[in-house]
């Protein structure tokens, strides 16, 4: 008999070198570095050289990425004239349009070589990055920021999108931030790009594929509602009546529980602390208190953990993002993780064609003429 489960949960649909989890000892690691190791001392482009290549680069390797990202920033006209002209609609249908709409800016993008498939992930790191913030920008009616070479790609990122050059601390938290969402094994939307890159379409339709299932509420987008029920809640004694109210309805709460996860998100240990930081140099401590207030009730109440969703949801409101962003931005960070996985389908390749066990009627119907069924 196939072995079969619901949603492929426990089934192992390919070999990979990019990212280890253990659900039940809570760890997460990328190419044998630890979460926690990462988020200590890593930038997001050494996370970046990590997972394409499989080490950390050297200096001179670091620098010549940073510099490839700066240099490939500027998305084409065709591209920002779209972004232009569809001002009210949902940001995480523009994204997935406007990355579809890079391969037609392309002279040879059907071209799945190792070289230039690496070529084009440098490409499609750098531009979803632009479209994103030139996307904000437009829709507001504001100028579009050039991007500062001197800047990181996180610290670039936030000018670019608020016209405000970010202190530090706020550049590293963004930086924290888009290291934890940058990869994270077999997903639904890396799946999605690693079936696509499979049958050696384009890099770009196996991108544009992952964007999509990102966009399905059971994926990307649980931190928008976590940010939505801290905005509702307002302060951290409502918060609590609220939740017990959702509860005894059998509502479910956004940014608790995981599908891999049996115990602690690693990733929501790093964003914690950066919440509380962030909250109390911006102005918006209170979310942090009622997002910890939640936190401790549902433990107690559910035996359920917080998730990287929920305490990404006030780390990037306090960083001035507008909320209908925060599903984009997981997409900024995790194109790293899409191209490593889809760069490494390439690498060996074999068409992803999985079974389904039959369960409808018994085999060798009768025909019956259309005039006599019932």
């Amino acid at each position: 008999m196939p072995v079969t489960g619901a949603g492929l949960e426990g089934i192992v649909a390919t070999e990979s070198r990019l990212c280890f989890i253990d659900g039940d000892a809570g760890l997460l690691s990328y190419q044998g570095f630890r979460i926690e190791t990462l988020a200590e001392h890593a930038t997001f482009e050494e996370t970046v050289y990590l997972l394409w290549h499989g080490r950390l680069p050297k200096q001179s390797e670091l620098d010549a990425l940073k510099a490839a990202l700066v240099a490939n920033r500027a998305i084409p006209a065709e591209v920002e004239a779209f972004l232009k002209s569809v001002p009210k609609a949902s940001p995480m249908h523009v994204l997935r349009t406007a990355v579809s709409m890079l391969a037609l800016a392309d002279p040879d993008p059907n071209n799945v070589q190792a070289e230039p498939a690496a070529q084009k992930a440098v490409k499609l790191m750098a531009q979803t990055a632009t479209i994103v913030t030139t996307f904000d920008r437009l829709r507001k009616g504001q100028p579009v920021v050039a991007g500062d070479s001197r800047l990181g790609f996180a610290a670039n990122f936030l000018y670019t999108l608020t016209g405000k050059k970010p202190d530090e601390v706020m550049s590293r938290a963004f930086d924290v931030a888009l290291i934890l969402h940058a990869e994270h094994e077999l997903n639904a939307s890396t799946f999605a790009a690693r079936v696509t890159a499979a049958t050696l379409s384009d890099i770009y339709s196996a991108v544009t594929a992952a964007i999509g299932a990102l966009r399905g509420p059971l994926h990307g987008g649980a931190n928008e509602d976590v940010i939505k029920l801290l905005l509702e809640a307002g302060t951290a004694d409502k918060a609590l009546e609220m939740i017990k109210n959702k509860l005894a309805n059998k509502v479910k709460i956004p940014g608790f529980g995981h599908r891999v996860y049996h115990t602690l998100d690693p990733r929501a240990t790093s964003l914690k602390g950066m919440a509380e930081e962030l909250g109390k140099r911006t102005g918006h401590e209170e979310l942090y208190q009622i997002s910890k207030q939640i936190e401790q009730y549902i433990k107690e109440a559910k035996n359920l953990n917080a998730n990287v969703d929920f305490y990404s949801a006030s780390t990037y409101y306090s960083l001035g993002i507008p909320v209908d962003l925060f599903t984009p931005i997981f997409a900024v960070s995790r194109m790293s993780g899409w191209t490593a996985h889809i760069l490494e389908q390439y690498a060996n390749n074999r068409l992803i064609r999985p079974r389904a066990e039959y369960l409808g009627p018994a085999v060798g119907q009768k025909w019956i003429p259309i005039g006599e069924r019932s």
